[in-house]
């Protein structure tokens, strides 16, 4: 038995949020043997949201540690070094559905992302915004 745990980053419409490091509500699918679920929801705090985690200078471990693979619309160079420290893969895409995310994900045929967009990164009322 193969099992992945894949966590998609959503907006309050349920949409793939557009940055990683400001995302407050993950969706955590499991992939066992090539099927689908929903597991859980991780619901973070903005002190416990990417960015703030991984600008810490001794970062502890993260509630997205115990997943395979994060997918968000983007995320920056630092989160990705330290997720990918405890092995959490972070992939950007411009996908927006998280169901279709995973499916092209493990078919290896995801659309790429647009990058870290350092003005989404930088504004703390981007997550506020994106929440609501």
């Amino acid at each position: 038995m193969t099992q992945q745990l894949i966590a998609v980053a959503v907006t309050a419409e349920g949409q793939i949020s557009a940055h990683a490091g400001r995302a407050l509500d993950w969706q955590v699918f499991a992939v066992v043997d090539g099927t689908t679920q929903q597991a859980w929801s991780l619901q973070l705090t903005d002190s416990g949201c990417l960015h703030e985690w991984h600008v810490r200078p001794d970062p502890e471990r993260h509630p997205l540690h115990s997943v395979d693979v994060a997918i968000a619309g983007s995320g920056g160079d630092g989160v990705k070094r330290r997720l990918l420290q405890r092995d959490t893969l972070l992939v950007e895409t411009a996908e927006t559905d998280p169901t279709k995310a995973i499916a092209d994900y493990l078919a290896g045929s995801l659309l790429p992302g647009n990058g870290h967009d350092e003005d989404q990164c930088l504004d703390p009322e981007h997550h506020r915004a994106t929440q609501a």
